[in-house]
């Protein structure tokens, strides 16, 4: 620096020749994160943004997959959605399986709530073997719903497991799957016995958040076991329990895969059973009646953002009343 006169340092720095750069120095960190989204978004955008909008737009129209196939769609605006839910030409079939829906859900959802939490309860503690046996109670969960119902369809015909059972106790044998009033109480016993785990799974984490300085506070003042879960344990579980009950809702009511295996897609004897997501399937795929089909799963999202958005509002009041 001493030898250089002002002259030199005056000058202006020259920029670094193209041949001396480096080959990729126009990809930046937005660029880098822009080209590994892009494929997942586009995928995203193909497989689920626009069968969402298409189906949208053939439920203002009346057009099937395969009469015509060859015909643009043609519009007919809300007709679908009101022979769907007024016309007596169909004998208010959707309102029927919307009550059959419910026939499910209901108690499906309850059980598994109660038998889930309960048995959560009992696994809060330390014991020899707890890793093993919740491992083993988690089981049914992970089985795919096509095998559980082909596993529960084996044991529920007439010289079934389940039978042989019942006549052990001195009872008749049940028609699991062809009485029309058990046909409900069939997929309520499946779906107990495949999704408990996951309730147990939700309440067994809100159980292990619970500070336990709020247990050794109720010791303290000689609280009794009643008191302790009725003040401590419920009110800092609920939360979570409303979570899954809100998750476990939407699965059960979008019940398809277990019920078709059963019952199949008439629903079994008299319709008993067959579920809207049967009922979707029928229009759709075997009276091949594309728009109405479409209709009727989109009265279907409405029912089921209805609900979600109730149990949202207790939770938020749940939580503003903890505060």
């Amino acid at each position: 620096m001493a030898n250089l006169d002002a002259s030199q340092l005056s000058q202006p720095v020259t920029s670094v020749p193209a041949q001396a750069r480096p080959r990729f120095a126009w990809l930046s960190d937005r660029w880098i994160a822009t080209l590994f989204l892009a494929p997942t978004l586009l995928l995203l955008l193909f497989m689920t943004v626009f069968p969402l909008v298409w189906s949208l737009a053939l439920s203002f129209t009346e057009w099937s997959v395969t009469r015509d196939a060859q015909n643009p769609p043609v519009g007919i605006g809300t007709e679908n959605y009101i022979e769907l839910l007024s016309d007596t030409r169909i004998g208010n079939r959707t309102w029927d399986r919307f009550v059959v829906t419910g026939q499910f859900v209901v108690p499906a959802v309850t059980i598994e709530l109660l038998l889930g939490f309960g048995v959560a309860f009992l696994l809060n503690r330390s014991f020899t073997g707890r890793g093993v046996l919740m491992i083993l109670l988690l089981v049914p969960m992970m089985l795919s719903p096509v095998v559980v119902a082909l596993f529960w369809r084996f044991m529920m015909q007439g010289e079934g497991i389940l039978n042989f059972y019942v006549t052990l106790l001195g009872a008749a044998p049940v028609g699991w799957l062809t009485d029309r009033f058990t046909v409900i109480w069939s997929l309520v016993i499946v779906d107990v016995w495949m999704w408990t785990p996951f309730m147990m799974l939700i309440s067994l984490a809100g159980l292990s958040a619970v500070p336990k300085y709020l247990y050794e506070a109720a010791a303290v003042d000689r609280a009794g076991a009643w008191f302790r879960f009725r003040h401590i344990t419920l009110p800092m579980v609920m939360p979570l329990l409303l979570i899954a009950i809100i998750f476990r809702t939407m699965d059960a009511y979008k019940l398809f895969d277990q019920a078709f295996v059963l019952l199949g897609a008439g629903g079994g004897p008299g319709r008993a059973g067959q579920t809207a997501a049967l009922w979707v399937y029928e229009v759709a795929f075997s009276n091949f009646d594309t728009g109405q089909g479409s209709a009727l799963g989109y009265i279907m999202l409405v029912v089921i953002i209805a609900l979600a958005n109730v149990f949202i509002r207790v939770l938020n009041g749940l939580k503003a009343g903890q505060q």
